[in-house]
């Protein structure tokens, strides 16, 4: 927690000044209100906004949170945490992330397909549409 034992048993607390904390996260978020407002290039701002966030979740979970009080073994609740967080998109990848971005998907062959042909060889009809008028089963 926020204290810890001292030599002779006694707890000690850490006193924290929560108004330069207050004052720090005021000054944080009127720092990202400063990037949004002036005209800068978008990916430029999206970093400097990000940064800004990360000082202030600092600041809440180091004092608020009182993690800067607590021992070393807040890393060891954090490892497992942090190895899913960045396992999970790239164990994902392949699936996800590739798989229905690649350029031979049937919704890009069949656009191909329709330039090739001029989009008129059948009329402008699909092979979907096609099949359903040679059984019977027209719009």
């Amino acid at each position: 927690m926020a204290y810890q034992e001292t030599a002779e048993g006694h707890h000690e607390h850490h006193h924290v000044n929560y108004m330069a904390i207050f004052i720090a996260l005021c000054v944080c978020t009127a720092i990202s209100v400063v990037f949004d407002v002036i005209q800068l290039d978008r990916r430029l701002i999206a970093v400097l906004v990000l940064a800004v966030a990360v000082a202030k979740a600092q600041f809440v979970m180091r004092y608020f949170m009182h993690l800067k009080f607590e021992g070393a073994w807040k890393y060891v609740l954090l490892l497992p945490t942090a190895i899913l967080a960045c396992g999970l998109p790239l164990a994902l990848a392949p699936d996800i992330g590739l798989h229905y971005y690649r350029p031979d998907v049937p919704q890009v062959r069949e656009a191909e397909r329709l330039q090739l042909t001029g989009g008129a060889a059948h009329g402008g009809e699909t092979e979907h549409e096609e099949a359903e008028h040679h059984n019977g089963e027209a719009h």
